[in-house]
């Protein structure tokens, strides 16, 4: 059942939409600019809408159409930073819960299916990640190139804790392209900038969505040591993340044990993490629902199917 916040927002995008058609027919310029900034600004609250949505099917056929309408709407507003993160959002967290997760669901029946699902997510997330980079643009120019040559002073020139969105969303996307090209030494040389820009986030506001940057760092520190990674850093950001989310997001759970319960092959941790998962309410947090709702579909699955992760002694 759509939620009654969903249709209110069915409702305006339908309205501007409307009013949007002829309007771009009007020879008036300003008109029309302020037809597609209506439009871009109804667009950019989309996010909040879906993530708390009870139906992930739903959203699976639904966010496509968005997508699609905000890269047609970004064509006319290109600068427009609120679409602009919307765009980099919505494809970055499309790429992951009805892509790569697919991905993941089938890799032990169809590998060569698994492959192609991993293909898509990384051009998808690499999209996201120029979304994000032109909205970091908008307001600090050149930072993109700065990114490549020097991150960390890069991200010092973000002082402003309203960008922490662009942070995170620009580090989540890259590193969902990075965690899907580890073969790749193109994107492995990346990972310097992801780092700066979540640790930028992190500075600015520890406390972001319930600890989603503590999260998206626990993946990032499960890396190779050779690449930067400290198990103990990892499990530190899962405390904090399962702290600020006060244990309402099931997401740290799922991330801790399919990284260092699988590295250390620790079923009990597996097991315990993943039930720790299920147990987690995904109605107590309407802003966490959809998330946990597919974060609960792995952990499921990864139970069910733990002996492919956990070697038996």
């Amino acid at each position: 059942m759509v939620s009654l916040e969903g249709r209110s927002f069915a409702v305006r995008l339908a309205a501007v939409a409307g009013l949007l058609v002829p309007l771009l027919a009007s020879s008036s310029c300003s008109i029309r600019k302020m037809a597609i900034n209506s439009m871009a600004d109804t667009l950019a609250q989309s996010g909040s809408t879906f993530a708390s949505d009870d139906d992930p099917e739903l959203i699976r056929d639904a966010v496509p159409f968005s997508l699609k309408l905000m890269e047609s709407v970004l064509a006319d507003a290109p600068r427009h930073r609120g679409l602009l993160l919307a765009a980099c959002s919505g494809f970055t967290q499309y790429a992951f819960a009805f892509v790569q997760v697919d991905a993941e669901l089938v890799e032990h029946e169809d590998f060569a299916r698994s492959e192609e699902l991993k293909t898509r997510a990384r051009r998808l997330y690499l999209r996201a990640q120029r979304y994000g980079i032109r909205n970091l643009e908008v307001a600090y120019p050149g930072i993109g190139a700065r990114l490549m040559k020097d991150p960390e002073a890069a991200v010092r020139e973000v002082k402003k804790k309203e960008d922490v969105p662009a942070l995170y969303w620009t580090g989540a996307a890259w590193g969902g392209a990075v965690s899907l090209g580890l073969d790749r030494p193109d994107l492995i040389a990346d990972l310097p900038a992801v780092r700066a820009l979540l640790g930028r986030a992190l500075t600015l506001d520890e406390a972001w969505r319930q600890g989603a940057i503590h999260e998206a760092f626990i993946s990032i520190d499960a890396l190779p040591a050779a690449m930067g990674g400290s198990p103990a850093r990892a499990r530190q950001h899962f405390e904090r993340a399962v702290a600020l989310s006060k244990g309402l997001s099931a997401g740290p759970y799922v991330d801790l044990a399919t990284t260092i319960a699988v590295a250390d092959q620790d079923k009990a941790e597996f097991e315990k993490l993943l039930n720790q998962a299920l147990a987690v309410d995904p109605d107590r947090d309407p802003n966490l629902r959809l998330a946990n709702l597919i974060a609960q579909k792995r952990a499921r699955f990864l139970l069910d199917n733990a002996d492919l992760y956990i070697v038996s002694h």
